[in-house]
Protein backbone atom coordinates (compact mmCIF):
# COMPACT_ATOMS: atom_id res chain seq x y z
CA UNK A 1 0.00 0.00 0.00
CA UNK A 2 1.43 3.64 -0.87
CA UNK A 3 2.22 5.97 1.76
CA UNK A 4 0.23 9.05 1.72
CA UNK A 5 2.40 11.69 0.25
CA UNK A 6 1.60 14.69 2.87
CA UNK A 7 3.36 12.20 5.34
CA UNK A 8 6.67 12.19 3.13
CA UNK A 9 6.91 15.70 2.26
CA UNK A 10 6.37 18.90 3.83
CA UNK A 11 2.94 20.70 2.76
CA UNK A 12 4.60 23.28 0.73
CA UNK A 13 6.75 20.97 -0.98
CA UNK A 14 3.98 18.62 -2.02
CA UNK A 15 2.08 21.91 -2.97
CA UNK A 16 4.84 21.53 -5.89
CA UNK A 17 5.60 17.84 -6.28
CA UNK A 18 2.36 16.92 -7.92
CA UNK A 19 1.64 19.80 -9.76
CA UNK A 20 1.70 20.02 -13.64
CA UNK A 21 5.40 21.00 -14.34
CA UNK A 22 7.06 19.18 -11.68
CA UNK A 23 9.87 17.16 -11.76
CA UNK A 24 8.69 13.81 -12.61
CA UNK A 25 7.63 13.32 -16.16
CA UNK A 26 6.07 10.68 -17.87
CA UNK A 27 8.12 9.65 -20.68
CA UNK A 28 5.47 7.86 -22.01
CA UNK A 29 1.46 8.98 -22.11
CA UNK A 30 -0.36 6.96 -19.99
CA UNK A 31 -3.08 4.55 -21.20
CA UNK A 32 -6.65 5.89 -21.07
CA UNK A 33 -8.97 3.81 -19.31
CA UNK A 34 -12.25 5.77 -20.64
CA UNK A 35 -11.43 5.37 -23.89
CA UNK A 36 -10.28 1.72 -23.74
CA UNK A 37 -13.84 0.84 -22.23
CA UNK A 38 -15.51 3.09 -24.82
CA UNK A 39 -13.34 1.08 -27.65
CA UNK A 40 -14.44 -2.50 -25.44
CA UNK A 41 -18.22 -1.66 -25.27
CA UNK A 42 -18.38 -0.78 -29.16
CA UNK A 43 -16.92 -3.81 -30.37
CA UNK A 44 -19.16 -5.93 -27.62
CA UNK A 45 -21.95 -4.29 -29.28
CA UNK A 46 -20.68 -4.93 -32.77
CA UNK A 47 -20.26 -8.51 -31.92
CA UNK A 48 -23.76 -9.41 -30.26
CA UNK A 49 -25.12 -7.42 -33.72
CA UNK A 50 -23.19 -9.97 -36.25
CA UNK A 51 -23.98 -12.62 -34.15
CA UNK A 52 -27.91 -11.37 -33.83
CA UNK A 53 -28.15 -10.80 -37.80
CA UNK A 54 -26.90 -14.48 -38.21
CA UNK A 55 -28.87 -16.06 -35.87
CA UNK A 56 -32.56 -14.59 -37.61
CA UNK A 57 -31.17 -14.87 -41.39
CA UNK A 58 -30.12 -18.54 -40.62
CA UNK A 59 -33.97 -18.29 -38.76
CA UNK A 60 -35.89 -17.19 -41.68
CA UNK A 61 -34.03 -19.34 -43.80
CA UNK A 62 -34.97 -22.45 -42.07
CA UNK A 63 -38.51 -21.03 -41.41
CA UNK A 64 -38.52 -20.62 -45.49
CA UNK A 65 -36.64 -23.58 -47.21
CA UNK A 66 -38.55 -25.99 -44.42
CA UNK A 67 -42.06 -24.30 -44.36
CA UNK A 68 -44.95 -26.69 -44.56
CA UNK A 69 -46.61 -26.23 -47.83
CA UNK A 70 -49.95 -28.21 -47.45
CA UNK A 71 -51.94 -29.57 -44.53
CA UNK A 72 -51.14 -33.50 -45.89
CA UNK A 73 -47.65 -32.87 -45.49
CA UNK A 74 -45.13 -34.82 -43.22
CA UNK A 75 -42.04 -34.01 -42.12
CA UNK A 76 -39.44 -35.53 -43.56
CA UNK A 77 -36.07 -33.89 -42.17
CA UNK A 78 -32.68 -34.58 -44.76
CA UNK A 79 -30.21 -37.26 -43.48
CA UNK A 80 -26.70 -35.83 -42.37
CA UNK A 81 -23.79 -37.19 -42.61
CA UNK A 82 -21.85 -37.75 -39.40
CA UNK A 83 -19.22 -35.66 -40.56
CA UNK A 84 -22.13 -32.87 -41.05
CA UNK A 85 -23.58 -33.71 -37.48
CA UNK A 86 -20.04 -32.58 -36.09
CA UNK A 87 -19.61 -29.56 -38.87
CA UNK A 88 -22.51 -28.08 -37.66
CA UNK A 89 -22.29 -28.57 -33.71
CA UNK A 90 -18.39 -27.82 -33.62
CA UNK A 91 -17.53 -24.98 -35.74
CA UNK A 92 -20.89 -22.54 -34.66
CA UNK A 93 -19.07 -23.45 -31.02
CA UNK A 94 -15.65 -22.13 -31.66
CA UNK A 95 -16.81 -19.12 -33.30
CA UNK A 96 -18.50 -18.41 -30.45
CA UNK A 97 -16.02 -19.62 -28.10
CA UNK A 98 -13.21 -17.66 -29.83
CA UNK A 99 -14.98 -14.57 -29.97
CA UNK A 100 -15.89 -15.24 -25.84
CA UNK A 101 -12.13 -15.37 -25.16
CA UNK A 102 -10.75 -12.79 -27.10
CA UNK A 103 -13.52 -10.22 -25.30
CA UNK A 104 -12.33 -12.23 -22.31
CA UNK A 105 -8.29 -11.12 -23.29
CA UNK A 106 -9.37 -7.40 -24.17
CA UNK A 107 -11.28 -6.98 -20.63
CA UNK A 108 -8.43 -8.41 -19.12
CA UNK A 109 -6.01 -5.76 -20.95
CA UNK A 110 -8.51 -2.92 -20.08
CA UNK A 111 -9.13 -3.95 -16.32
CA UNK A 112 -4.72 -4.37 -16.10
CA UNK A 113 -5.36 -0.38 -17.21
CA UNK A 114 -7.81 0.15 -14.68
CA UNK A 115 -5.59 -0.83 -11.71
CA UNK A 116 -1.61 0.31 -13.28
CA UNK A 117 -1.90 4.19 -11.59
CA UNK A 118 0.24 6.15 -13.42
CA UNK A 119 3.56 7.32 -11.25
CA UNK A 120 3.06 10.93 -12.52
CA UNK A 121 -0.42 11.81 -10.93
CA UNK A 122 -2.04 13.96 -8.46
CA UNK A 123 -3.37 11.54 -5.61
CA UNK A 124 -6.20 12.91 -3.83
CA UNK A 125 -7.63 11.20 -0.46
CA UNK A 126 -11.39 10.79 -0.31
CA UNK A 127 -13.33 9.80 3.00
CA UNK A 128 -17.48 9.07 2.09
CA UNK A 129 -19.19 9.84 4.59
CA UNK A 130 -23.42 9.66 4.56
CA UNK A 131 -24.11 11.90 2.43
CA UNK A 132 -21.19 13.97 0.99
CA UNK A 133 -17.60 13.41 -0.87
CA UNK A 134 -14.70 14.94 1.32
CA UNK A 135 -11.34 14.86 -0.41
CA UNK A 136 -8.31 15.93 0.83
CA UNK A 137 -5.26 16.93 -1.55
CA UNK A 138 -1.42 16.62 -0.35
CA UNK A 139 -1.40 20.04 0.86
CA UNK A 140 -3.57 19.36 3.65
CA UNK A 141 -6.64 21.44 1.78
CA UNK A 142 -10.05 19.70 2.16
CA UNK A 143 -12.90 20.06 -0.29
CA UNK A 144 -16.43 18.90 -0.19
CA UNK A 145 -18.15 17.46 -3.23
CA UNK A 146 -16.17 19.88 -5.25
CA UNK A 147 -12.63 17.71 -6.83
CA UNK A 148 -10.70 20.08 -8.52
CA UNK A 149 -7.76 18.54 -11.08
CA UNK A 150 -5.69 19.99 -13.86
CA UNK A 151 -6.02 18.99 -17.40
CA UNK A 152 -3.77 16.43 -18.84
CA UNK A 153 -2.53 14.79 -15.52
CA UNK A 154 -4.08 11.66 -13.89
CA UNK A 155 -5.73 12.16 -10.83
CA UNK A 156 -5.67 9.17 -8.37
CA UNK A 157 -8.16 8.73 -5.45
CA UNK A 158 -6.98 7.09 -2.23
CA UNK A 159 -10.60 6.14 -0.53
CA UNK A 160 -11.94 5.33 2.67
CA UNK A 161 -15.40 5.29 3.88
CA UNK A 162 -16.71 7.11 7.69
CA UNK A 163 -19.90 4.51 7.73
CA UNK A 164 -21.20 3.13 5.31
CA UNK A 165 -20.26 1.08 1.74
CA UNK A 166 -19.95 3.92 -1.25
CA UNK A 167 -19.55 3.88 -4.39
CA UNK A 168 -17.69 6.89 -6.53
CA UNK A 169 -18.91 7.11 -10.05
CA UNK A 170 -17.87 9.69 -12.46
CA UNK A 171 -19.54 8.55 -15.71
CA UNK A 172 -17.64 10.49 -17.90
CA UNK A 173 -14.02 8.99 -16.86
CA UNK A 174 -15.75 5.43 -16.98
CA UNK A 175 -14.84 4.91 -13.73
CA UNK A 176 -16.22 3.46 -10.18
CA UNK A 177 -15.23 1.74 -7.08
CA UNK A 178 -16.70 1.19 -4.26
CA UNK A 179 -15.37 2.95 -0.77
CA UNK A 180 -15.90 0.97 2.76
CA UNK A 181 -15.05 1.18 6.43
CA UNK A 182 -11.42 0.21 7.02
CA UNK A 183 -10.45 -0.89 3.59
CA UNK A 184 -8.88 1.55 1.53
CA UNK A 185 -9.65 1.38 -2.18
CA UNK A 186 -8.34 3.25 -4.83
CA UNK A 187 -9.51 4.46 -8.87
CA UNK A 188 -7.87 6.55 -10.88
CA UNK A 189 -8.38 8.41 -14.29
CA UNK A 190 -6.78 11.02 -16.57
CA UNK A 191 -9.05 14.34 -17.38
CA UNK A 192 -8.08 15.92 -20.61
CA UNK A 193 -9.60 19.17 -20.80
CA UNK A 194 -11.32 21.92 -18.94
CA UNK A 195 -14.65 21.80 -17.95
CA UNK A 196 -17.32 19.70 -15.33
CA UNK A 197 -18.07 16.48 -14.84
CA UNK A 198 -21.40 14.72 -12.62
CA UNK A 199 -20.18 12.04 -9.51
CA UNK A 200 -22.54 10.42 -8.26
CA UNK A 201 -22.62 7.55 -5.30
CA UNK A 202 -23.85 4.17 -7.04
CA UNK A 203 -24.05 2.46 -4.10
CA UNK A 204 -27.05 2.38 -2.11
CA UNK A 205 -26.08 4.17 1.27
CA UNK A 206 -29.17 5.24 3.03
CA UNK A 207 -32.33 7.27 2.92
CA UNK A 208 -30.40 10.72 0.51
CA UNK A 209 -28.51 8.18 -1.67
CA UNK A 210 -29.81 10.10 -4.03
CA UNK A 211 -29.07 13.40 -3.16
CA UNK A 212 -24.90 11.91 -2.83
CA UNK A 213 -23.74 13.84 -5.91
CA UNK A 214 -20.82 16.39 -6.47
CA UNK A 215 -18.72 17.43 -9.28
CA UNK A 216 -15.09 17.28 -10.87
CA UNK A 217 -14.05 20.33 -11.85
CA UNK A 218 -11.24 19.97 -14.55
CA UNK A 219 -9.25 23.25 -14.84
CA UNK A 220 -6.20 24.32 -17.23
CA UNK A 221 -3.26 23.70 -15.30
CA UNK A 222 -1.98 27.24 -14.78
CA UNK A 223 -4.99 27.88 -12.98
CA UNK A 224 -5.46 24.96 -10.62
CA UNK A 225 -1.90 25.96 -9.59
CA UNK A 226 -3.22 29.34 -8.68
CA UNK A 227 -6.03 27.54 -6.80
CA UNK A 228 -3.69 25.22 -5.49
CA UNK A 229 -1.41 27.57 -4.09
CA UNK A 230 -3.86 29.99 -2.77
CA UNK A 231 -5.97 27.08 -0.67
CA UNK A 232 -2.60 26.15 0.64
CA UNK A 233 -1.64 29.66 1.75
CA UNK A 234 -5.37 30.12 3.38
CA UNK A 235 -4.30 27.01 5.30
CA UNK A 236 -1.18 27.92 6.79
CA UNK A 237 -3.13 31.13 7.68
CA UNK A 238 -5.70 29.68 9.56
CA UNK A 239 -3.50 27.37 11.32
CA UNK A 240 -1.33 30.09 12.20
CA UNK A 241 -4.64 32.29 13.62
CA UNK A 242 -5.60 29.46 15.29
CA UNK A 243 -2.03 28.37 17.06
CA UNK A 244 -1.58 32.47 17.61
Amino acid sequence: MHRRPSNLLPRALAGTMLLPGGAAAAKEPPPDPARGWDHLWNEMLLDITIIGVAFAAMTIYFMIRYRRRSPEQEGDPPQLSRLAVVGWAIIPAFVFMADDFFLAAKSWELWQDYRSVPTDRLEVRLESVMWSWNYTYPNGVKTYNELRVPAGKPVMLRMTSKDVVHSHFIPDFRVKEDSMPGRITYLWFHPKEPGEHVVTCAEYCGLLHSRMAGKVIVMPPDEFQKWYQREAARLAQADTQQKG
